[in-house]
Formats: structure tokens, sequence, C-alpha cells
């Protein structure tokens, strides 16, 4: 079974943090969600969210993906966290998927992960990122990058991963489970 860590950190967007849980979850994929303390996180919005773990403690466990939530301040508190940027760039180094929405691509680009990488992310945080072919796509996949826009292309984004971990069938059924109109 694939495992998942997502990262919250305090001022996270929590419509990205708890449908990305909730629709890898429902896809049977093993999700840890790990504070960067042992403090309750206060999203965004002021929503309080409980974590699985810390990251203290995920950190001695392997994961196939990491997916992080955006938001401000949550987007800079993972940036300036140098246990994040040493995941991410061990994830990379072993082939693992390195993965972000709304305004969390600024902290792959920190940690030299979108260089050369097609990337989008909330409009303007990408801007001036050295080396980003940025694209206005909800979800963009370049190798095992994968990034978003924000809150309402979250879904998109999860089934996107739920894809890539557990395949098209997969995909399918959740999509199908969650009843989203067709375009």
């Amino acid at each position: 079974m694939p495992k998942v860590l997502i990262p919250l950190a305090q001022g996270c967007e929590e419509i990205e943090a708890v449908t990305l849980i909730d629709i890898l979850r429902r896809a049977n994929i093993e999700v840890l969600s790990a504070g960067l303390d042992a403090q309750p996180v206060k999203a965004s919005r002021g929503v309080m969210l409980l974590a699985d773990t810390t990251l203290d403690h995920a950190l001695t466990q392997e994961f196939d993906m990491v997916v992080l939530p955006g938001g401000q301040p949550g987007t800079n508190n993972l940036k300036a966290d140098p246990r994040i940027i040493a995941l991410l760039q061990d994830m990379a180094q072993r082939g693992k998927y390195t993965c972000a929405i709304c305004a969390a691509p600024l902290v792959l680009a920190h940690a030299g992960l979108l260089q050369g990488k097609a990337a989008t992310s909330f409009p303007g945080c990408l801007d001036g990122a050295s080396g980003v072919d940025l694209q206005a796509d909800a979800v963009v996949r370049d190798g095992k990058v994968v990034t978003s826009r924000g809150p309402g292309t979250a879904m998109d984004f999860a089934l996107e991963l739920v894809e890539i971990l557990a395949g098209k069938t997969q995909r399918e059924q959740v999509e199908a489970g969650l009843q989203r109109p067709r375009g």
C-alpha cells in the first residue's frame, strides 16, 4: 500500500489539507499527517486540525510521496523548517514524489526541486522563481513533481495523486463516490 506524508504547518490552508487527506484515504492509501510540532494546527481560516503525529516521528518512516498543503502563513512555516527542505531533497534524490498546492510550490522551489520543471501555483507565488516553466493549469505533473493552483483545485489535485499511486480505476471509483458533475 502506498504511503503519503502530509506535513501540517500552522496557518496551512484547511480546504487543501483536509481534502488531500480525505481523498487519499478514500482510495485506501495510507496517509500520515504530521504537525511541525506537537501542538494542534490552527489553519489559515481558524479551523483547528489535529495531526496524526509530529514531523520528528514521521521522519523515522518511509514514504512514497510527500504532499504540501499551501496557505499562509503555512507555506512560509514549511519553507522556514530545515527538516522539510531536507525531506523534500531526500525524497527527490530517491526518486519519490514531491507534491505541493497553492503557495506551497514555493517550498519546492526553495528546495531546488522546480529547476527546469513545469509547475503551477497560486497566482504570483512562483513569479520570479528561476528556472521554473510556469503553467496556468489546475494540476501540473512533471516527472515526480506534481503541483496545483489552490483551494478550488484541491479535489482535482488529490484525484491526480490517487491515480499516480493507485491507478486510474481506483481514481474513477473514488471520483464516482464523490458525485462530481462531469464537465
